[in-house]
């Protein structure tokens, strides 16, 4: 199948939940084209092995929509998915979510784990996260972050999994979700409420995820899971229950999905894309203003800036943490998934602003003022992400009154590291303090 093919079938899983499954509002443009943020979003997660978190009210399709992504990128029947998913609760344990040993075999005095179905399958699903204690988050720290999931002495890698957690709004059954996991997700999405037009097309309309079940092949699938033979034997197997079940969608009903071969290859053609120049320069800018400091030479989260400093009017001084080093990954990774599904030749400034706010608005800790100048404004989305979009707007007008200046000073910067020795570019944004440091310029000695 042809790159064009492939994307156009991509586009024909993302019209097809849209239309008759997870019914909302488009509330974003990009590349001319109108999206619900969280389908889209939900989608490239799914494309590029992230991770997200979708936050919402209850009962705004936060866990379904998920789903139903799950179902047609990775060709699994709804029921397979409903047993593998994870309820976050407070008497949630390891074994449940991880796996537990075969006491048969223990017994035997052999350790073999028995892994959980949330281990095993690539489509990953946590419901209610925020309803897991705070010390029971950890269980899957390592898990969320690269997909390896260890028990006893035994351990699986995945190589082909994408993950989604949901989270209501604060009430008194919910936990702090805590920063070394939030900072794991790539994403935070928000389900919205539809509208009442559709709410009300959604409860009068018969359900079309019937055509997602397969109960013959959800069968088959637990029964391949509860084989004790080695991963790469068993994802072989699941492999095949799943390829079955996208032949049977196509067949029976007209339903596109993508096969794991067709997954791989439009992850092979997303990393290809190469990153433009603005690209490049606005990221770089980004993570300039949300990690240095003029007093300090980095954010930190036990130190606070002065008053009147220097560079008040940026992001740091409006923030209390420094970014981490996840969140350019995640900014890139996403945009270049973006850039694909538009068929861009690069991967530009448009697709980079478009995921910003979903890349930042869990992982920014503002300072109290700032929080209280934004809670009272109109918006539509939760604060956490109405922030973020403006702090995106922010950045991206700072960046447009002096992005000449900023793309030369990185190149002459590029040729000073070559050998070269031209005079280093100056200017008043955090950015080019942060290149006179790499250049070994000492601007905090004594």
């Amino acid at each position: 199948m042809g790159p064009s093919d492939l994307r156009q079938k991509v586009w024909d899983v993302c019209l097809y939940i849209q239309e008759n499954l997870y019914l909302n509002r488009p509330d974003l443009e990009v590349g001319g084209v109108r999206l619900n943020s969280a389908l889209l979003m939900s989608l490239l997660t799914a494309l590029c092995q992230g991770k997200a978190l979708v936050i919402g009210e209850p009962g705004l399709g936060k866990t379904t929509s998920a789903e139903y992504v799950g179902a047609l990128v990775y060709q699994f029947p709804l029921g397979a998915l409903w047993r593998a998913e994870v309820s976050g609760h407070p008497e949630q344990t390891e074994e449940k979510i991880i796996g537990r040993p075969d006491l048969g075999r223990l017994n035997q005095g052999e350790e073999v784990v028995v892994w959980s179905h949330f281990a095993l399958l690539p489509v990953k699903i946590v419901d209610e996260l925020n309803r897991l204690p705070e010390t029971k988050q950890s269980l899957i720290l390592d898990g969320v972050d690269r997909g390896n999931w260890t028990y006893l002495d035994d351990a699986i890698m995945n190589d082909d999994y994408c993950l989604f957690a949901t989270a209501n709004y604060a009430d008194r059954g919910t936990n702090t979700v805590i920063a070394p996991l939030l900072d794991r997700f790539d994403v935070m999405l928000e389900s919205k409420h539809p509208g009442a037009n559709l709410a009300y097309l959604i409860a009068v309309q018969r359900s079309r995820a019937l055509a997602l079940r397969h109960p013959r092949l959800e069968e088959e699938l637990r029964r391949v899971l509860s084989h004790r033979i080695g991963h790469e034997a068993l994802m072989t197997k699941v492999d095949g229950a799943c390829a079955e079940f996208g032949a049977a969608l196509a067949e029976d009903f007209g339903i596109p999905s993508l096969f794991r071969e067709e997954r791989a290859e439009i992850r092979t053609r997303i990393r290809s894309i190469p990153f433009g120049l603005d690209f490049n320069a606005f990221l770089r800018f980004t993570v300039a203003e949300l990690s240095f400091c003029y007093r300090f030479g980095q954010k930190r989260t036990n130190e606070t800036c002065e008053e009147g400093c220097h560079f008040t009017g940026y992001l740091c001084g409006a923030v209390n943490s420094c970014i981490s080093n996840r969140f350019p990954a995640s900014a890139a990774t996403f945009a270049q998934a973006l850039a694909w599904l538009l068929g861009e030749a690069e991967v530009g400034i448009e697709q980079l602003t478009t995921v910003l706010p979903f890349t930042l608005a869990h992982r920014i800790r503002w300072k109290e003022a700032a929080l209280a100048q934004a809670e009272g404004e109109r918006r539509t989305d939760p604060l956490e992400i109405f922030m973020a979009k403006g702090a995106v707007r922010q950045l991206h007008r700072r960046y447009s009154e002096q992005h000449d200046e900023i793309k030369a000073a990185l190149s002459v910067a590029g040729q000073r590291v070559e050998g070269d020795a031209p005079i280093p570019i100056e200017g008043d944004h955090p950015l080019y303090w942060e290149i006179r440091r790499d250049l070994g310029e000492d601007l905090f000695g004594p």
